[in-house]
């Protein structure tokens, strides 16, 4: 069935808007086996251009394996993950998944359970613990396909910055780089959702994986490049949008890939045959009141002077919360408690910064809360 708008998932096909300049470097990175480090704020896109990406590659010479390791809390957890996608991805059926197991992981004792439906995917069990691999002979794993499959292995790593979350993260990270950097059959493609903590891996001199590879900072979309998709999928639906409306979508969600097509499709659900202003009102409306028990969520158990913070951030300000004027009229308390309201918000991924301005993350949240504040 197409879907005249995607949001809430990675996109592909008609539904993956412009980055013709980002898919061509990152897929000549993939074929010269460039490590690549992708960052951008959350809901740009990344994952749908790296599945862009990897699905154009037609070199039979280059095999991709995609991984997610949102939910790997320790280090052995990512092994078996890691493990896992390597044997599966890099083999054409289950029956060579188990030969490879045999052949490059002896001391494993696998479980593969197949789904009574021919064509859905089969599970796969490792076990691999402390006491039957080391890090470093399951991180050596691609490398070691590669050179007998004679190809080039590229991973693609999503939710990276979970490495610098677990415990004893240093000495993962090290030993991560320690062996990934000798390999010449396998390159990387590590990107995540959390920009802060996905700067902080890479681009901190003190940090092992410090210039492992090209740093691609991903920007927003173009209002003018989204402007022509947005009439474009009207059109294909039998309705008609105006060219400005189609860029107060853009400009409302401030060019967020996902918010965009959320609130295109608000819109476009509004609307009988030809948006009007108020077809657009009802559907930022509701875009608010589906995003409403999230954002609810997110202040749960921020203390006062962290509110009036994002109270502020919210009215417009970005700067000069030390002053005397603001922090007397949104109530921060001391100058020295900005830094600490700051970094806490920072660290709950719902206010990042620059070294001139602090800004929300989420812009739809940034209109809930002024909209909220003034109840």
């Amino acid at each position: 069935m197409e879907r005249a708008f995607v949001y809430g998932m990675s996109v592909e096909g008609e539904n993956f808007t412009d980055r013709g300049k980002e898919t061509k470097r990152l897929k000549m990175d993939m074929e010269n086996g460039i490590n690549v480090i992708l960052v951008s704020p959350r809901r740009i896109g990344k994952s749908s251009l790296v599945r862009k990406v990897a699905k154009e590659m037609n070199n039979p010479k280059i095999k991709i394996v995609y991984m997610d390791i949102y939910d790997c809390r320790d280090e052995y957890s990512f092994y078996n993950r890691f493990a896992t996608e390597i044997l599966k991805q890099t083999a054409t059926k289950a029956e060579q998944v188990i030969e490879n197991i045999k052949r490059f992981l002896v001391r494993l004792t696998p479980k593969i359970a197949f789904s009574p439906e021919p064509l859905s995917e089969y599970s796969l069990s490792l076990g691999i613990t402390p006491q039957n691999y080391q890090p470093e002979e399951i991180l050596q794993l691609p490398e070691i396909i590669g050179q007998a499959q004679g190809v080039h292995i590229v991973v693609c790593i999503d939710e990276f910055q979970q490495i610098g979350e677990m415990t004893d993260t240093l000495s993962i990270q090290k030993r991560l780089r320690g062996v990934w950097q000798h390999q010449r059959n396998v390159s990387y493609v590590l990107f995540g959702s959390k920009k802060h903590l996905m700067t902080r891996l890479f681009q901190n001199r003190r940090m092992p994986f410090f210039q492992f590879g090209e740093m691609m900072f991903l920007d927003k979309i173009p209002t003018d490049d989204w402007v022509p998709f947005i009439l474009s999928r009207f059109e294909s639906q039998g309705k008609q949008i105006s060219e400005k409306l189609a860029k107060k979508i853009c400009e409302t969600v401030e060019g967020n890939s996902s918010y965009v097509q959320q609130l295109a499709w608000n819109v476009m659900t509004e609307t009988d045959k030809v948006t009007t202003e108020e077809d657009f009102l009802r559907a930022v409306d509701s875009l608010l009141a589906q995003c409403s028990a999230l954002f609810e969520e997110q202040l749960k158990g921020l203390t006062s002077y962290q509110l009036n913070f994002l109270r502020a951030l919210s009215d417009g300000v970005t700067s000069d919360f030390g002053s005397k004027s603001i922090l007397e009229a949104y109530r921060l308390g001391s100058k020295s408690n900005i830094s600490r309201i700051k970094s806490s918000l920072q660290d709950k991924e719902i206010v990042d910064f620059t070294k001139d301005a602090v800004y929300l993350e989420d812009p739809v949240f940034k209109i809930w809360l002024r909209r909220n504040s003034r109840k």
